[in-house]
């Protein structure tokens, strides 16, 4: 599994522990609320995969290149 789809599974898994941690600690479970949590789960979980692909092509992990030969002076 390359890393590009553990990172998108990795984001999935964040929105729905999020939505279900949500849920479970407010303890509210009307329609309206549900909908305005998922909602609010699924832009934090992509916001969330923005974040980190950020951060591994920034640390040049995302497409497996460990600093291969490039050093900065």
């Amino acid at each position: 599994m390359d890393q590009a789809k553990r990172l998108k599974l990795a984001a999935i898994f964040f929105t729905i522990f999020w939505i279900g941690g949500m849920l479970w600690w407010s303890g509210e479970y009307h329609p309206a609320y549900i909908i305005l949590l998922a909602v609010c789960g699924t832009i934090g979980g992509y916001l969330w995969y923005l974040a980190m692909r950020w951060v591994f092509q920034h640390m040049h992990l995302r497409n497996g290149d460990h600093g291969g030969g490039r050093e900065t002076p």
